[in-house]
């Protein structure tokens, strides 16, 4: 099977993830916000939750795990020669580089994702201050951040923060060298990027159709990246619109799909504040051919010129401090496993509510995993399940999920 997304909402036939293992245990309240965390996750319960995740995800597609596909292409001299020496890029350090050459595959996964402590000196053990030489990566059960795949090619997400640089160097490994990962090429290499000011994350990128992105101009993208990307789009893939959201620069959205993702094909979660009255986000629409770049009134003006209308789902019903409080919990952030079954945390009740007005059937993982609740095909549904911990790390299903291969709904 190659790599193929063509939209947010097509069958799932594959999909790559992350399951959150001991690297969790290095942010610490002291330490979270040079981890990019707002709270500090119980490791646990964690990995509970989203063992429940990874099972329901299993029953619509092949799961692959990063850990395991890593461990493959570590057995190959060429792809170990890329990891290492592009993580010492980041992480100059010869004793280190010694030490990771002489690691099997399993240990050599395990470090570059977990991290190697620094042998404290003198001071480090009196304070009893812990440091790293390669830093642990907290962040990669979020695998749709550092890699998309767009169209039949690859993205490698460009990082704002070097805390996840690493991320994007495995995700280049595992789609240049990993057969099950078969893919056209990396459309736009981020890994390589190291400019404070060329920034374009996964969060912000959502294909909604072969001929059309959206992208979030958001804390974590740059405008000199997002035209760089969008370009290279225009020149090697079949997309001829790219739609551009002007976001806050704020802690609350920190990607286009904190706010806004698609779930059926006329149907997209928003939070109303940012899509909806005085306080709108602007939204820019980018032609190919065309040099003028053009304001539309909102996201909903702007679809509807590429001849996609949708209609919006509210994020946490009408009320705003619900609103407020359920964007804050992931709220706006599905995944969808075919058109109009998408994947939820269960615990943004008012949103869940306004799905099934909208005519989703509530439906709990532990009842779909035992067969007791069935979904017919073509019927509406939400699949919930726990993700209490899960969400302190500031991210839901889609941020959880990295699609490698969907049907064409439109097809």
């Amino acid at each position: 099977m190659t790599a193929h997304v063509s939209s947010e909402i097509g069958r799932m036939r594959a999909v790559l993830v992350h399951s959150p293992g001991p690297e969790l245990l290095a942010v610490t309240p002291s330490n979270r916000a040079d981890y990019l965390y707002d709270d500090i996750i119980e490791a646990e319960s964690a990995q509970r939750e989203h063992r429940r995740f990874i099972a329901i995800l299993e029953r619509f597609a092949t799961v692959h795990q990063v850990r395991s596909l890593l461990a493959d292409i570590l057995s190959t001299p060429e792809s170990r020669e890329l990891l290492i020496r592009e993580t010492m890029d980041i992480v100059p350090s010869e004793p280190l580089a010694r030490d990771i050459g002489e690691l099997d595959a399993a240990a050599l996964v395990k470090l570059l994702i977990e991290g190697k402590e620094e042998p404290p000196g003198p001071v480090a053990k009196a304070l009893n201050e812990p440091g790293y030489v390669l830093p642990p990566l907290p962040n990669l059960f979020f695998t749709r951040e550092s890699c998309m795949v767009v169209d039949d090619h690859v993205m490698i997400g460009s990082m704002r923060y070097a805390i996840r640089w690493t991320e994007a160097i495995i995700m280049k490994a595992l789609f240049v060298h990993h057969p099950q990962l078969a893919n056209s090429g990396i459309l736009y290499d981020g890994s390589a990027e190291r400019r404070v000011n060329y920034t374009v994350e996964g969060g912000d990128v959502h294909p909604l159709r072969r001929d059309l992105v959206v992208i979030g101009f958001s804390e974590r993208s740059s405008p000199a990246a997002i035209d760089q990307l969008a370009s290279t789009l225009f020149q090697q893939t079949q997309v001829c619109d790219v739609v551009v959201v002007v976001m806050p620069k704020e802690s609350t959205a920190i990607h286009l799909d904190m706010i806004f993702t698609q779930l059926d094909r006329e149907l997209c979660a928003v939070f109303p504040p940012h899509f909806i009255g005085p306080e709108r986000l602007p939204v820019l629409h980018w032609r190919k051919g065309e040099h003028t770049i053009r304001e539309r009134p909102n996201i909903f003006d702007a679809l509807a010129e590429c001849d996609m209308p949708v209609e919006p789902v509210f994020c946490g019903g009408d009320k705003r401090t619900l609103q407020e409080r359920e964007q804050w919990a992931s709220g706006c952030n599905f995944v969808a496993m075919r058109p109009g079954v998408i994947l939820s945390y269960q615990r943004n009740e008012a949103t869940l509510h306004e799905l099934q007005r909208m005519g989703f059937r509530l439906v709990t993982g532990s009842s779909f995993l035992t067969g007791d609740d069935r979904i017919a095909e073509g019927e509406r549904a939400v699949i919930t399940f726990e993700g209490s911990e899960l969400v302190r790390g500031g991210g839901g299903p889609r941020c959880m999920t990295l699609p490698v291969c969907r049907d064409d709904p439109w097809s």
